[in-house]
């Protein structure tokens, strides 16, 4: 038995009925689809490589203590490997309505939380494969590590044989609280030993330290700035869930010639499908931002392939009301730079390990509260995963293609992930179903923002712009 971390245990607890809280994907195949019981077989094969597939999350009465990890004594591989066709005739456009019906669904929480779901009839003798893990279990990173476990490395691979497995006896209900005493008398003394080494590893400097401190009070300017309004609100149970791409030779072509990072460039191309959006809905005003969360990964390269979070995150503002793009780029890699200099993700991670210090039950309110009173602070989440640059393959069928999903908050429409597979980088765009029925704006205008740069770094001569940081 294990217990969540206390940012794994703030996933869970936020999570309600119209709110569910896992991340997905949707990853396209060249045919012909392979049966369905052999994926069922591949999968049951494949779960040694990842235990927490089999387990099931245990809370104590009154949510007292971190819920705890324990073994699935009723586990049944079919329940989670299901099956589905795309309504005819199997184009993007029936896939995407599927998809986000099945996204809209919530994990059941008595069993483990995960799913995947094999869809046939594809166009163009394609199928393809959803799948929802729960956030508690792993972010984005973390789940990158476990495609590449589940998947292949090449058609040939060697099939696996199912191995029998014996779970571990539930924990009792005394076993549960004893636990959850001992942990909550360990985890504060821990922290209190760990906690000086964290602030010295990260702030190395009393310049770092200065830096850190300028750093919160710019994030309090950016919060000051005014933002668009109707891309918070109250949101229902349903979820439209579209996606565009772009070729990851391009973007980097931008970065080199107009300088930033590759994630400057992605940002850049977002805030102009913001602009656009806010266009139609005539809401573009001089000076409006969109106020975006940025997680970052904080795993350190030990850490990758452990199935939980370790993420923290900084807030950004899309300059929307920039006309220009190359200004807006330039304003982007300003604002990204001064964050990672001033150390304001160190801050948001040291704030996730002291609120260990918090009872569950006052962690599982407090996480609710945050995601429900109307706020205007954050009106979208943009995450950057990379993926992996090699081909990857399921029965010797190769995968085409990847599409992210990240959920959406209370008072959060709009959603974006961005994954990268070999040559293309794929935009999820995760949506209310009845807030945003002008979605396909954003999305052109995240394909005519990355036309814009790529024309405008052609024209440019790369001698005179910045230099593309790695």
């Amino acid at each position: 038995m294990e217990r969540m971390s206390t940012l794994d245990a703030g996933f869970y607890f936020v999570e309600h009925k119209n709110v569910p809280m896992h991340l997905g994907s949707l990853v396209v195949f060249e045919g012909p689809a392979p049966a369905y019981q052999d994926l069922v077989d591949l999968y049951a094969a494949k779960l040694p490589l990842v235990p927490r597939y089999r387990q099931v999350v245990r809370t104590v009465p009154l949510q007292v203590f971190r819920p705890a990890w324990a073994d699935d004594e009723h586990f049944e591989i079919g329940y989670h490997v299901r099956h589905a066709a795309v309504p005819k005739p199997g184009g993007a456009r029936q896939l995407r309505h599927l998809a986000g019906q099945i996204f809209a669904q919530r994990l059941d929480r008595d069993r483990p939380l995960w799913e995947a779901w094999f869809l046939e009839g594809i166009e163009d003798d394609r199928w393809a494969i959803i799948s929802k893990v729960h956030h508690c279990m792993v972010d984005g990173i973390g789940g990158t590590d476990l495609m590449t476990e589940v998947f292949d490395h090449g058609p040939d691979a060697a099939r696996l044989a199912p191995v029998s497995w014996d779970p571990e006896s539930a924990p009792s209900a005394v076993r549960l609280v004893a636990g959850g005493i001992s942990d909550t008398v360990t985890w504060p003394l821990r922290l209190l030993r760990e906690i000086p080494g964290f602030v010295l590893q990260r702030l190395q400097s009393r310049a770092d330290l200065a830096g850190f401190t300028r750093g919160l009070t710019g994030s309090a300017r950016r919060l000051a700035v005014p933002s668009a309004s109707s891309l918070n609100g109250p949101i229902g149970p349903h979820r439209q869930w579209i996606w565009t791409t772009a070729r990851v030779s391009r973007v980097k072509q931008i970065r080199a010639t107009l300088g930033g990072t590759v994630n400057d460039v992605l940002l850049a191309a977002i805030t102009r499908g913001f602009r656009d959006l806010l266009t139609e809905r005539g809401e573009l005003t001089d000076g409006v931002v969109v106020r975006s969360l940025v997680p970052i990964s904080v795993r350190s390269a030990g850490e990758r392939g452990v199935l939980t979070n370790r993420v923290s995150a900084v807030l950004a503002n899309l300059p929307v009301a920039e006309p220009d793009p190359l200004r807006r780029l330039e304003m982007l890699r300003e604002q990204m730079d001064d964050l990672k200099r001033t150390h304001q993700a160190v801050g948001a991670e040291l704030l996730t390990e002291m609120l260990g210090f918090a009872a569950p039950t006052l962690l599982a309110l407090g996480s609710r509260a945050a995601f429900q009173i109307p706020q205007p602070l954050v009106q979208t989440v943009t995450t950057n995963v990379p993926g992996p640059q090699f081909p990857l393959f399921i029965l010797g069928r190769r995968m085409v293609a990847a599409y992210p999903y990240v959920p959406i908050g209370d008072n959060v429409r709009i959603s974006i992930a961005i994954y990268s597979y070999l040559d293309r980088f794929s935009f999820g765009i995760t949506a209310d179903y009845s807030a945003a029925p002008d979605l396909h704006v954003l999305t052109k205008g995240i394909r005519r923002g990355l036309a814009e740069l790529l024309a405008e770094g052609t024209a440019a001569p790369a001698a005179g712009t910045p230099s593309p940081r790695p």
